[in-house]
């Protein structure tokens, strides 16, 4: 079964951090991430732009209307995801658990969602 991890932030508490506490925390993350990786199970693992790099499409009478980033109002942003491939939801949450948002990061509002995909198709 695959899994899709997102991994949220807080924009604002993550902009209110000093340039000195993003360094140290980011300097972590390599690390947690090889981690993850050295489970052989990871299939995906990305960084997203910031939100207000993103554009969003949804269709329009008839014709697909592109607009600036996402409108959704939420406290919370996706700003990475992973893909991981496991026996059980045990095994999932294990290699989850690494993620260096489901174990850093409390003061930006780091967190992980574990979904597990229904459909996944890779080329």
């Amino acid at each position: 079964m695959k899994y899709l991890g997102l991994a949220y932030y807080t924009p604002e508490a993550f902009a209110a951090m000093t340039p000195e506490a993003v360094e140290s925390l980011t300097r972590q993350c390599p690390a947690l991430d090889e981690k993850m990786h050295a489970t052989g199970k990871m299939r995906v693992s990305a960084s997203l732009g910031e939100p207000h790099t993103r554009r969003t499409l949804r269709p329009h009478g008839g014709r697909t209307q592109v607009s600036d980033g996402p409108y959704t109002e939420a406290k919370e942003v996706v700003g990475g995801l992973f893909v991981i491939e496991a026996e059980s939801e045990d095994e999932a949450l294990r290699i989850a658990s690494m993620h260096p948002a489901a174990t850093l990061g409390e003061e930006c509002g780091w967190t992980v969602e574990l979904v597990p995909l229904e459909f996944y198709r890779g080329w």
